[in-house]
């Protein structure tokens, strides 16, 4: 027999490998995932919008709430970088403090609504009893559109940011609820959960050890997708008139208020829409992307 030449990292064209790589140790999902250049940029907007809303107070060059109508309708340009509004108040200054009642409507309705969905969701995975009668009422629920179920519960409640959270969060319930019993119901059928209760271990430690905290990334890539579309459905119920109301700045509300001045003043209402675009795109692309690194089945 001859010798055969093994072929070295050179042929085999693994270059550019990280550390993780060259032992034979798969690389950490947070690498993975600054790998992709668009998930990076989606997570860094994101970054920068929230700080922003964070230190509107700081960053806002005029009052949010003080009006000037001599200032109003004021077309972006010169003293007023992005106009003014119906008001006279700068877009600037209300965008800030717009996007930060969007951003805490959404992250705690999403926070409220993935909490309850997920204890539905493992509940339901792990007592068999309970199962039929969970996911029947889930169902339910998942039988109105989202934006009908919104409106429901905001017209029953009244306008107001308590009710919209309240809305986008029994809103959310169903879906994380069914993504969680889906992704728990594989992990129970895995050989440790069999061998935890054949050796007696406790059921709290079962459900919150080994089950809840193999389905979590599951729930977070779920909880990502889901905070884009409680941004959509939140704005649309304020642009409804069933949200936010005014004075108060919230992005769906301001792009309402502009909405009779398309034909002359498009900015008043274009500029709010086009946060919402961005923040709802971002938060789809950061998803999409922690779904690639995290789902075993799509790592390839």
């Amino acid at each position: 027999m001859s010798d055969i030449a093994q072929p070295t990292p050179a042929t085999t064209g693994a270059t550019d490998t990280t550390d993780g790589e060259r032992s034979g140790r798969p690389p950490s999902a947070f690498r993975r995932l600054l790998r992709d250049k668009v998930a990076v940029g989606a997570g860094l907007f994101l970054l920068l919008v929230v700080l922003a809303a964070i230190f509107a107070p700081v960053l806002a060059p005029t009052d949010p709430y003080e009006t000037n109508i001599r200032e109003r309708l004021k077309p972006p340009g010169g003293e007023y970088l992005l106009g003014t509004d119906t008001q006279g108040r700068d877009m600037i200054t209300r965008l800030l403090y717009g996007t930060r009642s969007t951003l805490i409507v959404g992250v705690t309705a999403v926070a409220i609504g993935g909490i309850v969905g997920a204890m539905i969701g493992i509940f339901a995975a792990f007592f068999r009893r309970l199962d039929s009668v969970l996911m029947r009422f889930v169902d339910v629920l998942l039988s109105f559109p989202a934006i009908l179920f919104g409106l429901a519960i905001a017209a029953v409640l009244g306008p107001g940011l308590d009710t919209l959270i309240a809305a986008l969060a029994l809103t959310s319930v169903p879906s994380v609820a069914r993504v969680t019993r889906g992704a728990a119901t594989v992990v129970i059928q895995q050989d440790y959960m069999e061998a935890g209760r054949a050796v007696g271990v406790r059921q709290s430690t079962l459900i919150w050890r080994y089950l809840t905290l193999n389905c979590l990334s599951t729930i977070l890539v779920f909880l990502t997708l889901q905070f884009g579309q409680m941004i959509l459905l939140g704005a649309a119920l304020s642009f409804l008139g069933l949200g936010v109301q005014p004075p108060i700045a919230e992005l769906g509300t301001m792009a309402a208020e502009g909405r009779n001045f398309l034909s002359f003043r498009p900015h008043v209402a274009t500029i709010p829409s086009v946060v919402i675009f961005l923040i709802v795109l971002a938060a789809n692309l950061l998803g999409d992307a922690m779904r690639d690194v995290l789902d075993p089945r799509l790592r390839h």
